[in-house]
């Protein structure tokens, strides 16, 4: 049974890339590329890196794990098993490196692949949102600042703002990629002593095969700034997500109501109130978004490792590395279910806009005063006397407009027209149109 709900509940495809299967695959390919470095620097037979490969494919978990058990070190117990399936060439297995040669530079080779796995993910995403932007473009809706009713804006432009957040994270997941695609061959303290005059081109050869790139300078360790990049990249996704789950739970509050997630025939919202419709993805999306976050305060705290590396960040790392990748990949994947199916609800949408009688109009209004040859300041002022009036006697805008002072500037169609939100959206349109192209 399972004990982590990242086996069960929150499995993605992510999920493989951090089991154990692969981990061990990963250790063993560096182990291939090392042998085949030896090879061709002549240093042991050059069948030998092809025996250990063919090798590699016989390997079973649960013998690594057994011999894990006897010997208390989860790398070696690899090479032991490794070494009993390439037969006479398991001798040749490990020559010159420290564990963390082997196991760092797997690490960036899990990372990459994980990062990859992410940017699909975030990109099917992206066409959602692109998708939604178009739709609603000109779908006009009342903006929110503070809290309070601000001026007109419209759901495209909400969408095409996340559209270009995720195009930033993607971009943010190419950086980080570049930062830990890098491997070293270098030994217990850095300095390649157990390779002889040959361990920079050992590093270089093992790298080559692996399509990384070499550490310029390491410990026994690569320094753990560049994971830390990685997982500050994963909690700003995760802060991505975050924000459009609570614009959309927020939107979906009966005394707002203007959309909801998806709600299934026969789901249930309450298991005492039939009558739920509770935005729960959106709300495991904020809560994971924490888990994330909280793991980016812990790869921060493995940077200060102690001299060449002490071991105070090994244990923490099994647990944040394969978290913060699988719950990222989860949340991204459970928002893109949530918009493919996300409701509208075009009464509210417009109900809410008219909700303080036009009092979201008084900004235009200024304006129109300011054309009319008012200044600035006066034309504030005017207004906001105008609009705290209609507030405190339950007045539209309009109706307080056309008894005040500043109102007599305008004809009643001038005011009407004031009065309109779908066309006071300025460059909305162009905006939109320009962050998706």
């Amino acid at each position: 049974m399972a004990v982590s709900p990242l086996d069960s509940r929150y499995k993605t495809e992510m999920t493989p890339v951090f089991d154990e299967e692969n981990k061990l695959r990963k250790w063993m390919e560096v182990e291939v590329a090392l042998a085949k470095a030896h090879a061709l620097l002549g240093h042991i037979p050059e069948e030998a890196p092809g025996a250990i490969e063919a090798g590699m494919e016989k390997v079973k978990v649960e013998r690594a794990q057994e011999i894990e058990a006897e010997i208390h070190h989860d790398l070696m117990a690899m090479v032991r098993a490794l070494s009993e399936q390439s037969g006479e060439y398991g001798g040749y297995i490990h020559i010159g490196a420290t564990s963390y040669d082997i196991e760092d530079t797997a690490t960036a080779l899990i990372f990459r692949e994980a990062i990859e796995v992410l940017e699909n993910r975030l990109k099917t995403l992206n066409s959602k949102l692109k998708t939604l932007a178009k739709a609603h473009k000109k779908t006009v809706c009342i903006g929110r600042t503070h809290g309070q009713h601000a001026n007109p804006t419209t759901y495209g432009m909400k969408f095409a703002v996340y559209y270009q957040e995720i195009k930033r994270n993607l971009k943010r997941l190419e950086e980080a990629k570049e930062t830990i695609s890098v491997g070293k061959m270098s030994g217990a303290t850095g300095t390649m002593a157990a390779f002889g005059r040959e361990g920079i081109q050992m590093q270089e050869l093992v790298m080559e095969e692996l399509d990384l790139k070499p550490a310029k300078i390491s410990t026994q360790v690569i320094q753990r700034d560049r994971h830390a990049q990685v997982l500050c990249t994963l909690g700003i996704i995760a802060g991505t997500l975050e924000k459009m789950a609570k614009e959309i739970r927020n939107l979906s509050r009966p005394e707002m109501g203007e959309l909801s997630e998806p709600f299934g025939k026969k789901q249930v919202g309450s298991s005492t109130m039939p009558h739920k419709r509770n935005p729960h993805k959106s709300e495991r999306i904020c809560s994971l978004a924490r888990v994330v976050r909280a793991n980016v305060q812990t790869a921060l705290e493995n940077i200060p490792l102690e001299h060449e590396r002490d071991l105070t960040n090994s244990a923490n790392e099994r647990f944040i590395f394969p978290e913060s990748f699988i719950v990222t990949d989860y949340m991204a994947k459970q928002m893109a279910a949530i918009l493919e199916g996300l409701e509208f609800y075009s009464e509210n949408i417009q109900r809410n806009l008219e909700l303080t009688k036009g009092l979201v109009m008084a900004e235009r209004v200024m304006m129109a005063l300011v054309e009319k040859g008012m200044s600035r300041q006066e034309a504030h002022e005017a207004v906001r006397e105008v609009a705290q009036k209609a507030f405190r006697e339950k007045k539209s805008l309009r109706e307080a407009l056309s008894e005040s002072e500043a109102g007599k500037q305008f004809s009643e169609k001038e005011l009407d027209g004031l009065m309109d939100p779908s066309t006071y959206l300025g460059k909305a349109e162009e905006i939109v149109d320009s962050a998706l192209d």
